[in-house]
């Protein structure tokens, strides 16, 4: 799939830093690409966190991005820190 600007919320901001929250279906792998977020680069900053749920329709896995860089348009974010952990009862 692909970025859905309506799935990204700005929940914070102070001092040059936004937190964002997003959800999509897609996995956590895919989300992490470089240039993922470029329909968002007008808006996203480094050092910004993004809270997501990803993999929404199957096991979704929850955890935050940062934005590791946004240059001339293109983002690149960090793999996921996960939060939490798969309920196995």
């Amino acid at each position: 799939m692909a970025y859905d600007a309506s799935n990204l919320s700005a929940l914070t901001y102070a001092n040059g830093f936004t937190l964002w929250h997003y959800k999509t279906p897609d996995a956590s792998a895919v989300v992490d690409s470089t240039g993922y977020f470029n329909g968002a680069a007008a808006m996203l900053r480094v050092g910004d966190f993004i809270f997501a749920n990803t993999n929404v329709n199957a096991i979704m896995q929850s955890g935050v991005f940062i934005v590791s860089s946004n240059l001339g348009g293109v983002v690149d974010v960090s793999d996921i820190t996960g939060f939490g952990a798969i309920d196995t009862d």
